[in-house]
């Protein structure tokens, strides 16, 4: 698998992300939006941004591995958080990129201020794309459909 990212000279200069990523492979996982969410469907959390990117990236980082990927194979994420406050959205970026999830955010990333998301208190969800190594095919080819 083989991935190129790249900033066009001719644009801003970003804070970490890539304008864009390109990957010449052919198995890709897409993962649903991560939640604040433990194990049995309590929300983590309430009311606290930077908690619930930390509940977010833990549970991201448990996906990423089932589906035989890690961080680094992230080539998309996009980051909706429940605020309008631009220092809000800067501290969940730099949560999110200092934690052990942070090599995903390197890639094509898109950070969003919304109104709301699908969780009664739900401030932050987290959707990643990632190419799976060559090592998951076998892993994810003797999975029967369901």
């Amino acid at each position: 698998m083989r991935v190129a990212k790249l900033n066009p000279s001719d644009v801003h200069k970003t804070p970490g992300y890539h304008h864009v990523t390109i990957v010449e492979a052919g198995r890709l996982a897409f993962l649903a939006g991560q939640c604040p969410l433990d194990l049995e469907g309590n929300l983590i959390g309430a009311g606290d941004h930077l908690a619930q990117a930390d509940q977010v990236a833990a549970n991201a980082l448990i996906v990423l591995a089932a589906a035989g990927a890690q961080p680094a194979d992230v080539v998309r994420s996009v980051i909706y958080v429940v605020s309008d406050d631009n220092q809000v959205l800067d501290a969940v970026w730099r949560r999110l990129n200092d934690s052990a999830l942070g090599p995903a955010f390197g890639s094509a990333s898109t950070l969003l201020g919304v109104a709301s998301l699908g969780f009664a208190g739900q401030l932050v969800e987290l959707d990643l794309t990632a190419a799976l190594p060559l090592v998951a095919y076998g892993f994810l080819a003797q999975r029967t459909p369901t």
